[in-house]
């Protein structure tokens, strides 16, 4: 793979309704990199390989956390959709069309690798044959830990030109987000949990600085403009993720931890039932173990003060 990993999608796509994990998502980026550089193998319907190696350098994981989640993704994957609007040729009606991602995924575990055939329909949206399309560096949205914040940077990007967005009604926004019917219905919940968290990664993790604004009808918010601006200066990446050695502790870790005695912590009985509370409960965190260790281990890295009911070194003994 080139040095410069752009991901390319047709708006169609951006503006698409679709709920995937943080797994997924990630595997279609890899997938539509790998789609780009081998043309001639997408135009032929061919099969992409995506390399457990590929997401651990790219989403700075373990090992054995690319492994679950290439594993994780391909389940995942196979059973998604995402649905779209717009005009269709023939009568000049609106028409929803719902797409399956892939005709065919297949996880190979003891050679830590996926083979994928993304279905008919995804190829023109992801091999830049329409004038409307969005692009953006995948290193971006590397380091963001919400499928939330993924979809929502992806929609600003699409008016990265004049740095705001439309107007989103809300009921849009929550499709477009992939957020599902019963989750965060009070409004409070969905501008804590997944506006307000989704906006923080995204100022925290990527090359802009994004706020929102809320329109009201009557006392009901109604929906949402998203502002953002590049950052002056890029963050500055202290340690190269891909010749950092996960055995070897320096300054992203904790009182002299390793990563892979992060994840141990991360894993421990007594740690999950002490700060559960961190995470919802619908949250992939909250529902997949990976996810967990995932959310748990860049914590730690990030903000440890929020890790004080015991010394974290005692979590190492189980």
């Amino acid at each position: 793979m080139s040095d410069k990993k752009l991901i390319t999608k047709d708006n169609k796509l951006i503006s698409a309704s679709y709920s995937l994990g943080i797994p997924e998502q990630r595997l279609i980026f890899l997938a539509i990199i790998e789609a780009r550089e081998k043309k001639q193998l997408i135009d032929a319907r061919g099969i992409l390989q995506i390399k457990a190696k590929s997401y651990q350098e790219q989403f700075k994981v373990e090992k054995h956390t690319s492994y679950d989640a290439l594993k994780s993704a391909t389940s995942g994957l196979f059973d998604a959709h995402f649905e779209y609007e717009d005009i269709h040729e023939q009568t000049g009606k609106l028409a929803r069309h719902v797409i399956r991602w892939v005709q065919k995924i297949t996880y190979i575990d003891a050679a830590g690798m996926v083979e994928l055939q993304f279905t008919d329909a995804v190829i023109p949206l992801i091999t830049r044959l329409s004038e409307q399309y969005t692009e953006y560096e995948l290193k971006q949205v590397s380091e963001l830990q919400s499928e939330y914040s993924i979809r929502l940077y992806e929609l600003m990007m699409q008016w990265k030109a004049i740095g705001q967005t439309n107007k989103i009604p809300v009921d849009d926004l929550r499709r477009k987000l992939g957020v599902e019917p019963e989750q965060y219905k009070k409004m409070n919940n969905f501008k804590a949990r997944v506006l307000d968290h989704a906006i923080k990664q995204i100022n925290e993790y990527t090359d802009i600085q994004a706020e929102y604004d809320q329109h009201k009808n009557g006392r009901a918010i109604a929906g949402f403009t998203f502002k953002f601006k590049v950052k002056k200066e890029k963050k500055k990446i202290a340690v190269d993720s891909e010749k950092r050695d996960a055995n070897t502790a320096d300054m992203f870790t904790v009182d002299g931890l390793n990563d892979k005695q992060l994840g141990r912590i991360a894993r421990n009985p007594s740690f999950i039932a002490d700060y559960n509370h961190l995470v919802s409960s619908t949250s992939p965190a909250g529902q997949n173990a990976t996810e967990w260790e995932f959310e748990m281990t860049n914590r730690l890295k990030k903000d440890p003060s929020q890790f004080k009911k015991r010394p974290i070194r005692d979590y190492l003994e189980y």
